[in-house]
């Protein structure tokens, strides 16, 4: 067996090309049919963005000068640096002959190069598999390979549009009378960024996380504002809503972003901070914020959602939108020291 792993340079649109069709290819193989991947264009803006908060590293797999595969390294440089991020993709008809674990062992000594000591990946399956996701490619590959199930997600769909009424009955006496909603497209207005910025923080660790190796972030206006910066870039759009304390404070947040490629929207961070919960805040923005959805980009077809599966008040949530489970995807790691 002959593998070549060289590094991607991101403004080479050709190699870049290359590398995404075998990303895609890989993917498209064992997900729910129709499912969708980050496209071509948003993943090339992405690569070529100098980000403050993540380095990112792609790489071709070449056997006897044809590509065979697509991996990448994505390494935090704020917070949880302890932690590696990586990627692989091999096209099921180069399958079973050693190049994905080449690939896997070339990245994790990146990694351990780098001064980490976890390594962290995903793999999706069919919903019908179930939680542990026994018989797909990707987690059988992974458990060859010592990674485990740190933590198990749904991936749900909402086809839009949802019945208005079913949206009013939702949010008939919601927020709690102390609270108001505030929503807008685009950045996060100044006055509110603060405390958005402390929620988006902490959603790793607020939202059930399982048995992944991660610490609570550092609130990061800065890095609010760099992704906001890179959704220009990609043609994305970012509709958001908050629900504001009586004294001003950010007290729940959510948000979409609809794909300028691909037409669907995805749901991001939705959370509420603990002292005000168990007033239905967690609907109330949700609710509100699809309504701007469909009033504002009345041609979005769909909505996507990833939840951990544990998340059960969440999960009921989209319930009751109307939101139904596709495919899982489990949240794999790995100590590498």
């Amino acid at each position: 067996m002959s593998l070549e792993i060289s590094r991607v340079d991101p403004f080479d649109d050709a190699t870049v090309d290359e590398w995404w069709d075998a990303y895609a290819a890989a993917e498209r193989a064992d997900r729910a049919k129709g499912t969708p991947v980050w496209t071509r264009e948003e993943t090339r803006r992405e690569l070529q963005q100098d980000s403050s908060a993540v380095e990112r590293r792609t790489y071709l797999l070449r056997s006897d000068g044809e590509c065979i595969g697509a991996a990448s390294l994505a390494l935090p440089l704020k917070d949880n640096t302890h932690v590696a991020h990586l990627g692989l993709g091999v096209p099921p008809r180069h399958r079973r002959r050693g190049y994905g674990s080449h690939a896997l062992a070339f990245l994790e000594g990146e990694a351990v190069a780098a001064g980490r000591t976890t390594a962290q990946s995903t793999t999706s399956w069919l919903y019908e598999l179930g939680p542990d996701g026994s018989g797909s490619p990707g987690r059988e590959f992974a458990r060859r390979h010592g990674y485990s199930l740190a933590l198990g997600d749904v991936q749900n769909r909402l086809d839009l549009p949802v019945d208005p009424a079913l949206l009013d009955r939702l949010q008939a006496g919601v927020p709690d009378e102390g609270y108001t909603l505030r929503s807008w497209i685009g950045p996060v207005p100044d006055d509110v960024v603060e405390g958005w910025a402390s929620l988006d923080a902490s959603i790793e660790t607020e939202a059930p996380s399982g048995e992944l190796d991660i610490e609570p972030a550092t609130p990061d206006i800065a890095g609010i504002r760099e992704t906001e910066d890179l959704l220009v870039l990609q043609h994305r759009i970012s509709f958001g809503t908050v629900a504001l304390a009586s004294d001003g404070a950010v007290a729940a947040y959510t948000q979409i972003v609809v794909s300028g490629d691909d037409g669907n929207a995805y749901q991001w961070g939705t959370l509420v901070r603990r002292e005000d919960r168990g007033h239905r805040l967690g609907t109330a923005v949700k609710v509100a914020n699809l309504r701007m959805l469909q009033h504002e980009s009345p041609g979005t077809p769909c909505v996507y959602t990833y939840n951990a599966e544990s998340n059960a008040h969440m999960l009921a949530v989209n319930t009751l939108l109307g939101f139904r489970p596709r495919e899982r995807m489990g949240e794999l790691q790995k100590r590498l020291r």
